[in-house]
C-alpha cells in the first residue's frame, strides 16, 4: 500500500508526495511538526501541514533569502534571522567572511532541535561560534535591540499562527528601528500566483516605513505554484542590481546573474507592487 502526503496549498490545489516513512512527528507548544522522508524530494520538514523545506530544493530558498541582501550590503557584520529554525538561512549567512555574529530568533525551540537531529545538511551552521541562539519571539527581539543589525532576514512561515505578526506594519517599524545606518531587510513574501493580495497588502504596509522596496523572485518546486517572492527593503537607495562579488561563497542556485535577473518582474507581478 502506498502512503502519500498532501499539502493543501489552497482549497483547490494540493502538492502530493509519495512517502517512504515518517521520521518524526510531535505537537509543540506552537504547531504540529513532522519530518517525513519522501521518494521524490528526500526529507521534508512540515509545520501545521505545510511544507517548510525539502532536502532536494531547500538551497534555492535559503540562498536567495540570504545572499541577495548580504551581497547588496557593503559590509554585513551583524545579522538577525527571525524564524528560520531549520538553520538553512544561518548556514548560508555564515558563508560570508565579513559576518561576525548571527542571531537566530526562533520562537519554537523544537524546530531547532529536530532540525539539528534529522536535517544535518540544513542545520550544519548550528555549531558555528558566530551563531547566537535567541529562542523566543522575533518581534520582541527586534523591539529590544534597536540599531543593532546590518541585515535582518525574516525567514517566516506562512502568515498564520506564530508568524502572522511578521507581515504587519508594526513589525516593519520595529525591524527598521533595529537596523544600523545603511541596513537592509529581506523577507519571504509568498507566491505571486497564490498570494497576490498578501503581496499587495504587505508592500502597502512597507511603503509607510521604508522608502525603497523591491520584490524579487525564485523558482522553488515544492512551494505553492513553484514561483516564490522575496522583498528587499531599506531606508536608502542601494545598488539592487549590482551585487558585490562574493569570493569563496559557493552556491547551487544564487549567482550574480541570477541576482540581477531575479529583480526583472513579469508584468503581472510588477502590477502587484506598482501601487504600493
Amino acid at each position: 500500500m502506498e502512503l502519500w502526503f498532501t499539502e493543501k496549498q489552497t482549497k483547490a490545489l494540493g502538492l502530493s508526495c509519495l512517502v517512504k516513512r515518517t521520521i518524526h512527528a510531535e505537537t509543540t507548544p506552537y504547531q504540529e511538526l513532522a519530518i517525513i522522508e519522501t521518494e521524490q524530494y528526500g526529507r521534508m520538514l512540515v509545520l501545521d501541514g505545510m511544507v517548510m523545506l525539502t532536502e532536494a530544493d531547500e538551497f534555492v530558498y535559503h540562498e536567495m533569502i540570504a545572499h541577495v541582501p548580504l551581497s547588496v550590503h557593503q559590509n554585513p557584520r551583524h545579522v538577525l534571522v527571525i524564524g528560520g529554525g531549520d538553520g538553512g538561512t544561518v548556514r548560508e549567512i555564515l558563508k560570508h567572511e565579513s559576518v561576525e555574529r548571527v542571531v537566530l530568533a526562533e520562537i519554537d525551540e523544537r524546530v531547532v532541535e529536530t532540525s539539528r537531529e534529522y536535517l544535518p545538511s540544513v542545520s550544519s551552521g548550528f555549531n558555528d561560534p558566530r551563531l547566537v541562539m535567541a529562542i523566543g519571539d522575533g518581534i520582541e527581539h527586534a523591539r529590544q535591540h534597536p540599531g543593532e543589525y546590518d541585515v535582518i532576514i525574516v525567514d517566516s512561515t506562512e502568515p498564520i499562527g506564530p508568524a502572522a505578526g511578521l507581515f504587519g506594519t508594526e513589525f516593519f517599524r520595529l525591524a527598521a528601528a533595529a537596523l544600523r545606518e545603511g541596513g537592509l531587510i529581506s523577507a519571504q513574501t509568498e507566491s505571486p500566483f497564490i498570494n497576490g493580495d498578501l503581496i499587495r497588502r504587505t508592500h502597502q504596509g512597507l511603503s509607510s516605513v521604508f522608502p525603497f522596496r523591491r520584490l524579487y523572485l525564485a523558482s522553488i518546486p515544492t512551494y505553492p505554484s513553484g514561483l516564490w517572492s522575496f522583498t528587499l527593503v531599506c531606508n536608502h537607495e542601494p545598488p539592487y542590481l549590482s551585487p558585490r562579488p562574493l569570493p569563496g561563497v559557493e552556491c547551487k542556485y544564487y549567482s550574480g546573474d541570477v541576482h540581477r535577473a531575479a529583480f526583472a518582474l513579469p508584468p503581472f507581478v510588477a502590477a502587484l507592487v506598482a501601487g504600493d
